[in-house]
């Protein structure tokens, strides 16, 4: 093995004239078409297809796996900074390819570096390399249309794309859409390889690339950390969370096998998983450091109650699969930041109660169902006007902002507060009035724009009741201070009733632009909330 690695590190080295083949040497025009991975020959020595020239691979403390093909049976070696030598044997792996697999040693941010292979086929050999590799952090970013919208969409769009090139140490890279119905190892079609960002790189057609908060959110976690960052983005609109998740989670949850005949509301593939076959099963070799996530408004109209159910353990068996795929080197933890779904000015009843679901019904996060995750609240943020739908807000800063203070938080273990406050207790004075305690730690901002609302006992209150239910009744804010709010909860006494429920921000889009009625003075907003009343009395 030793005189294999200095032979293959001389000929490196000191023969540059030997036959290297840089991997994808043939490059994309960023208007004309997918890069079909398929038609690549796998019998052939290569890297699998995102390993590419210009990409990032995770820092320490985690080990970057690096895997591709070969001719069975054939030696290959793989050098990392020239001087480390990794070597492995290809093995029969699935659909019977020959596979090989590397898991290196942790590198420093910002360590910048050629990866060179060469296979030893009983004495025939073939040289691959891919060059201009960062060490960093790597996120993955999925989910549908508010996460697929592109930065050409987004308010104040020229000014970002100019500014992309100040970035040269973020990385991109987007997933096409496809499906299967069986789990695929690879990467069957790339939309953008790695690239370096430009106005053309992330300025792409719309709907296209780049996903606008995916390179919000690296470019606002790279003005802090100043760590190289790799983004992958692999999203498809119009999705709901069924096409993303394993078949052991939809057994789980309960969910039927099959949609059948409600494919439209889908519209993306005739069974459960495809997506998570095609766009997610291939990246578990890859090692990240966490997965930021915006999807849920297919699900407002599709199977809304089995959401509690399926983000959750969603999470989990991703969680489980990267560990998995990644030799041990993802963590098995690993952070997952998601969006709160915004709103809509048109049909969409079961917006609040996507909301509620999204937090597995707790109402904030990280919980107990969902450890190590941190939620960008953005139901504060509508854009009535928008040209691409309602639901689709330009306003894609704010959102990506709001997730990279969680992720400093969840991830980095700053201090800093990076959520809205959100109730420790809730009681109805003998008065009939409702008293909401805050955390100390949180300084209100409060201004009263009709979000709270009760509904007295005897009612039924749920969480399916609609904004216009008429067994919910407006509670007025009558005080606040740093810490509470006070509320008038005198419609319930004049029925004789107590308060049974109190909801907050119960609507498809509760306020105007940043208008709800509570944030905390770092300008961070509540996050909706369905809880119950406790008495301060002897009933």
């Amino acid at each position: 093995m030793l005189l294999t690695a200095f032979r293959v590190s001389f000929l490196l080295i000191f023969c540059p004239a030997y036959s290297v083949t840089e991997q994808y040497v043939q490059k994309l025009t960023y208007e004309d078409s997918y890069q079909d991975v398929t038609l690549r020959k796998t019998s052939e020595f290569s890297f699998a297809s995102y390993y590419q020239t210009n990409m990032v691979l995770q820092r320490e403390p985690h080990s970057s796996v690096i895997w591709g093909y070969g001719t069975i049976g054939a030696i290959v070696n793989i050098s990392v900074n020239i001087q480390d030598v990794y070597t492995t044997k290809v093995m029969k792996g699935f659909d019977g390819h020959g596979i090989w697999s590397v898991k290196i040693k942790p590198q420093p941010a910002g360590t910048k570096t050629e990866i060179q292979g060469v296979q030893d086929d009983r004495g025939k050999l073939q040289w691959i390399l891919i060059r201009n590799i960062l060490f960093g952090d790597v996120f993955v970013c999925s989910g549908q249309s508010n996460m697929q919208f592109t930065m050409s969409m987004v308010f104040n769009s020229s000014q970002e794309l100019n500014e992309t090139v100040n970035y040269p140490d973020i990385r991109v890279f987007t997933v096409a859409e496809k499906y299967s119905a069986a789990p695929l190892y690879d990467i069957p079609l790339i939309q953008q390889p790695w690239s370096i960002p430009s106005p053309k790189t992330i300025g792409g057609q719309d709907w296209t690339y780049f996903s606008a908060v995916c390179w919000l959110y690296g470019k606002y976690l790279f003005d802090k950390l100043k760590v190289p960052i790799g983004l992958v983005a692999s999203t498809w609109g119009g999705t709901a969370i069924e096409v993303w998740s394993t078949p052991s989670v939809l057994e789980k949850c309960h969910e039927p096998p099959s949609p059948n005949g409600d494919i439209e509301k889908l519209k993306t593939q005739s069974d459960y998983s495809q997506l998570y076959n095609a766009m997610i099963h291939p990246l578990l070799n890859m090692t990240i450091k966490a997965v930021i996530w915006y999807q849920g408004e297919t699900n407002t109209i599709y199977r809304t109650g089995y959401y509690q159910c399926m983000f959750p353990n969603m999470i989990r068996s991703w969680r489980k699969e990267w560990y998995l795929g990644t030799q041990m080197s993802t963590d098995p933890d690993f952070p997952f930041g998601f969006v709160q779904i915004g709103g809509k000015i048109d049909e969409g009843p079961n917006y609040p109660v996507i909301r509620w679901h999204q937090t597995a019904d707790y109402g904030y996060v990280p919980n107990p169902e969902m450890e190590n995750t941190f939620m960008a609240v953005a139901m504060d943020l509508p854009d009535p006007k928008s040209p691409y739908a309602s639901v689709h807000t330009r306003d894609k800063q704010d959102v990506a902002a709001r997730l990279v203070a969680g992720a400093l938080s969840v991830i980095y273990h700053h201090t800093a507060i990076y959520d809205g406050p959100f109730p420790e207790k809730i009681t109805e004075t003998s008065a009939h009035k409702i008293v909401i305690g805050y955390p100390k730690y949180h300084q209100l901002a409060v201004t009263d724009q009709g979000n709270f609302q009760i509904c007295c006992q005897g009612h039924n209150c749920s969480v399916n009741d609609t904004d216009l239910d008429k067994k919910w009744h407006t509670a007025v804010i009558v005080d606040h201070s740093s810490h509470g709010i006070t509320l008038d909860a005198s419609v319930c006494n004049q029925l004789f009733l107590l308060v049974d429920k109190i909801r907050y921000a119960w609507a498809k889009s509760p306020c105007a632009f940043k208008k709800c009625s509570v944030y905390n003075t770092l300008g961070y907003p509540a996050a909706p909330f369905f809880l119950g009343v406790e008495k301060d009395f002897v009933q």
